[in-house]
């Protein structure tokens, strides 16, 4: 069977959750990180020597990086839905998940749920927070344009491409934060939240981690 390591709570995890949800794996759930510990202990770490979470173990094949865990799986439970046979086609979705964790995943995860949401309000950087919520801004509405043609990122249903950078929706809406009005962006979070392993895994409440710098 398959056995995940994580805190639930984890946006990492999540997004391993979220596409173990949709292909309806049978699995296991070992919390760890935070108050669960694990993530320091010699076996957890033989695992995974960087000592981070999600780590799974697949009939023995240990994985870890929550995007290397997505390919994974994609490859050998998602066929063909969520693992083309076709590198070009696989290659749309590889873009997207790339482009979310450099770019947007930085911007909000890092500058405004971290910078912001996590930190202690006197010990915010103001500016800086400002200027990575000016950034999740523009990728929005990027996004926004995209979503104009498509509902999904990569065509017309849901593959990996929107798993990464989906997972960011539920906190970015329900931050008191400035949003631009992205409509489209809108709807393709409403798209998400019909989905039963999208409300289970991603639309986790996080009010515990307010002003928690640790994990």
């Amino acid at each position: 069977m398959l056995t995940v390591w994580g805190r639930s709570s984890s946006f990492n995890v999540q997004k391993v959750m979220w596409l173990i949800g949709e292909l309806g794996i049978q699995h296991r759930h070992i919390p760890a990180g935070g108050s669960f510990g694990i993530k320091n202990t010699p076996e957890f770490l033989a695992m995974n020597p960087h000592g981070r979470v999600p780590v799974i173990d697949d009939e023995g094949t240990v994985v870890w990086e929550s995007h290397s865990i997505l390919r994974f799986l994609a490859a050998r439970y998602g066929r063909p839905d969520f693992w083309s046979e076709d590198p070009g086609t696989r290659s749309n979705a590889d873009r997207w998940m790339d482009w979310a964790q450099t770019s947007l995943q930085p911007a909000f995860l890092t500058g405004v749920f971290w910078g912001y949401f996590r930190t202690p309000p006197e010990l915010r950087d103001a500016p800086s927070v400002e200027q990575s919520i000016d950034l999740c801004a523009q990728y929005f509405q990027l996004l926004d344009q995209v979503l104009s043609e498509r509902p999904f990122l990569a065509g017309d249903r849901l593959t990996l491409a929107d798993i990464p950078a989906g997972t960011n929706l539920y906190r970015y809406f329900e931050l008191d934060i400035r949003r631009p009005h992205v409509p489209h962006v809108e709807a393709w979070y409403e798209r998400l939240r019909e989905r039963p392993a999208y409300r289970e895994y991603v639309m986790i409440p996080f009010e515990e981690l307010r002003g928690r710098l640790d994990y």
